[in-house]
Formats: structure tokens, sequence, C-alpha cells
């Protein structure tokens, strides 16, 4: 069974920092670029990073780029989103998702291209 659990969510003020972490099983982990997407009430599922399978080539929304990180430990089939200077925008549920892809950058800002996703954590920032 495949399975995305995402971790580290919760309430921070503004310009505090977080850590997402996201474990997956159920699949070659190392094969699947990863991403995060995010979610704010009424509005639609948005990119938020996403690192690539074969080299861990990092891509991001550009109005996060220098304040989150995405990374990967692929001997723990795991992936992080550290999240610094974080604003009251940044607030939604945060998903990370997995996409099996011919091509390492292919697909990796669409939703829709995603293979599997996990139930999501609750990022919310205070002004």
């Amino acid at each position: 069974e495949v399975q995305l659990v995402e971790s580290g969510g919760g309430l921070v003020q503004l310009g505090g920092s977080l850590r997402l972490s996201c474990v997956a099983s159920g699949f070659t982990f190392n094969d699947y670029a990863m991403g995060w997407f995010r979610q704010a009430p009424g509005r639609e599922r948005e990119f938020v990073a996403a690192i690539t399978w074969k080299d861990g080539n990092t891509h991001y929304l550009d109005s996060i780029k220098s304040r989150f990180t995405i990374t990967r430990d692929n001997t723990k089939n795991t992936m992080f989103l550290q999240m610094n200077s974080l604003k009251p925008e940044d607030t939604g549920i945060y998903y990370c998702g997995g996409l099996r892809t011919p091509a390492p950058d292919f697909g990796l800002k669409l939703s829709t291209a995603y293979d599997y996703w996990g139930q999501g954590t609750q990022v919310t920032v205070s002004s």
C-alpha cells in the first residue's frame, strides 16, 4: 500500500519557521520526483516546491524561493520542506506528492500529474 505521511505543521507567528516532513512507503522512492503543494481556504491547490528523482534538482514557486528549501533523503524515503520567514499568506494545508516521470523535470508544477498524495498537514501563520 502506497502511503505519504506529512508532519511538522502547526501554528507559528509571522517570521517564524517550520520544517515539514513527508515519509513515503509502498513505492520505490528513489524513482519518483517529489513535490509540495498547498491549499488555502477557497483556493485551488498551488505548487510550492519540487525535487527531481535523478539529480535532486529543485524548483520553487517564485514567492517562496528565498524562504523555503526542499530536500530529500533517499536512504530514509523522506522529503523535507524547511520554511523560514513565514508570512500569513503561507497559511494552508500542505500536501506532499510523488510523481513518476520519464523526464526528470517534467510535470513537477502540475498537481494533476502526480501519482500519489498525502493527507496534508495544516500550517497557520498568525500576524
